[in-house]
């Protein structure tokens, strides 16, 4: 223990032991998700099928640990549904040894003054065959409302962790309100996190339909890019050359992870819900500096957005905790905890294709026998009108040829595009031909009921492809799609397309300033780009500018980075707008 105690004092973390709950205290679903704050998932832990099996046991000593360190929750994954646990035929009886195991360990949270959620995990039996098992599942919630329907709001449920397989989202969404309804029976105001169907991403978040209830909140997991964060993961098939994916914190990674979460965003507010991430992690075999990046970013872009948030996990392949050596991973610890958020790399593109739709655009809409749509082209909107929805989303297919891609190239790609009914479609760009596989992956998009932008990236690890085609398969669900854009940019890596430094040729001037900024320069400047310390960027220009008085009055107080481009190089500049 004294070795973990040095451990948090070299790394300045304040240990708080006061409690954030009184008796008499009630909070609304908002606060409570405030309080809910920073969280780490006991994982590998009571979701095996025994605690001792995935060998990750619980320790009576992580709690404190956990709360020294400055979390405000724990989220433990259960898995109740196995024969040592519940019974598989009626009446269903949970053990009631495994359930004082679990209210012991609830207990050792609470004494810490812990949050807890607990949640039903890894349930296969009803992903297999939903309607034959809910009897079951229905008695194995009542039964765990019942048994701690005495706690106080500290104790939050969660119904099932990723929903997937056959319990599709038309299902989860039948089945979260009935179990709800056992919930309520004995916990009638008590905090319950609803998932999304399918795995619990964002792509399910269009067949999210919530019941009426003040206490409910979207609990949503994200592990993008897939390819940096479980990079050689020993149980998803073909992870192995993902090997040394980096994650770099540059401002077009940034944005498409906002972009991402933009449709979520807009649902839980139209619905007034709160929102909390209840997974987020990169395996161990990500490099460090990496995985220090991704989690300081989302952690604090998650509590700039006012989500909860739960780390995946303690002490196991993504965790912070060595258990065996008792040491924490203390520049991730600090990454998710302490440390603020870190300016971004910035970023340049050059566009190699960008249209709309008119006469002679080159855009084609295949159609199979079990679908129906039209193509409607109209100011310069592609307009795709599903009237018949389809057993596959491609089999209602919107490409165009001819897009080149180089090896070894970066590509963003910015669509902007909606739905008159929330639909989730997906976007990519491979071969135009046999066997069509997709070069930058499958692209799932969440369209709303207005024009939004989305944009992802990639890296070209095929040949060069002088051909390659754009798809869009839209027949998952009847609506009418409207794409009004799609941009296609190369993306210029600055540490790799400007080997010429010219910052010493360059001066930015005065700083701090407060209404406009200039530069000094004998270089020929083709563009110049003021990002924000988040990375985001706030001002575009091209050559045409004033040198001597470039408007900033409409930026806020803080530090900016403003980046010259000439041909010959490129300089990055910081100053303060005051």
């Amino acid at each position: 223990m004294m070795s973990f105690l040095k451990n948090l004092l070299s790394v300045g973390i304040t240990i708080c032991t006061f409690s954030i709950f009184t008796n008499a205290q009630t909070l609304n679903i908002f606060e409570l998700n405030k309080k809910l704050g920073k969280g780490v998932n006991m994982g590998n832990m009571f979701e095996a099928p025994s605690e001792n099996e995935w060998g990750n046991p619980f320790r009576d000593d992580y709690f404190q640990k956990i709360a020294q360190l400055g979390f405000n929750h724990v989220r433990i994954p259960i898995r109740w549904d196995v024969e040592a646990r519940t019974m598989q035929v009626s009446p269903y009886t949970i053990n009631p040894t495994f359930l004082e195991r679990i209210k012991y360990v609830i207990d050792k949270a609470l004494a810490e003054n812990l949050m807890v959620i607990i949640n039903m995990h890894h349930h296969d039996a009803i992903f297999q065959d939903p309607d034959g098992v809910k009897p079951r599942f229905l008695s194995q919630w009542n039964q765990i409302a019942t048994y701690f329907k005495d706690y106080d709001q500290r104790l939050v449920f969660e119904v099932i962790n990723e929903p997937n397989t056959n319990l599709v989202g038309s299902k989860w969404n039948i089945f979260f309100r009935d179990a709800l309804t056992e919930i309520r029976k004995t916990n009638p105001t008590r905090a319950v996190l609803m998932g999304i169907a399918p795995w619990g991403g964002l792509s399910g978040v269009p067949n999210l339909v919530l019941p009426q209830d003040d206490n409910i909140i979207i609990t949503v997991h994200y592990y993008d890019p897939f390819t940096f964060t479980h990079q050689g993961a020993e149980w998803v098939d073909g992870s192995t050359p993902w090997l040394g994916t980096k994650w770099e914190n540059t401002t077009l990674e940034r944005n498409e992870i906002i972009s991402s979460f933009a449709f979520l965003q807009a649902f839980a507010k139209a619905n007034n819900k709160p929102i909390h991430v209840g997974e987020f992690g990169a395996y161990s075999k990500a490099d460090l500096d990496s995985r220090v990046k991704w989690s300081n970013f989302l952690a604090r872009w998650f509590e700039s957005q006012g989500f909860s948030w739960a780390y995946w996990e303690w002490s196991a392949g993504f965790g912070i905790y060595n258990p065996v050596t008792d040491q924490l991973l203390t520049p991730l610890a600090n990454a998710l905890l302490n440390d603020p958020m870190s300016p971004a790399k910035p970023q340049s593109t050059i566009t190699i294709f960008e249209g709309n739709f008119g006469a002679g655009d080159g855009w084609n809409l295949s159609i199979q026998p079990d679908a129906s749509a039209t193509l409607i082209r109209e100011n310069g909107n592609g307009i795709v009108d599903i009237t018949k929805s389809a057993i596959d989303g491609w089999h209602i297919q919107l490409t165009k040829n001819n897009i080149a891609l180089k090896q070894n190239s970066r590509y963003q790609v910015t669509i902007k595009a909606g739905a008159t009914v929330p639909a989730s479609v997906t976007n990519y760009l491979g071969r135009n031909a046999s066997p069509w596989d997709s070069y930058s992956g499958y692209k799932s998009i969440s369209l709303t009921n207005g024009l939004e932008e989305y944009i992802y990236s990639f890296v070209m690890t095929s040949p060069t492809d002088p051909a390659a085609r754009i798809v869009f398969d839209l027949g998952a669900k009847e609506s009418k799609i409207t794409i009004a854009n799609i941009k296609i940019e190369e993306v210029l890596d600055v540490a790799v397309a400007y080997k010429n430094d010219i910052s010493d040729k360059v001066l930015v001037f005065p700083s701090p300033a407060s209404e406009s900024i200039s530069i000094s320069t004998q270089e020929s400047v083709r563009d110049l780009k003021i990002f924000n310390a988040q990375g985001i960027l706030v001002k575009n220009l091209k050559s045409n500018f004033n040198r001597q008085a470039i408007d900033i009055h409409e930026l806020s107080t803080g530090t900016y980075f403003m980046q010259v481009i000439s041909p010959k190089g490129q300089a990055l500049k910081k100053f303060i707008k005051m």
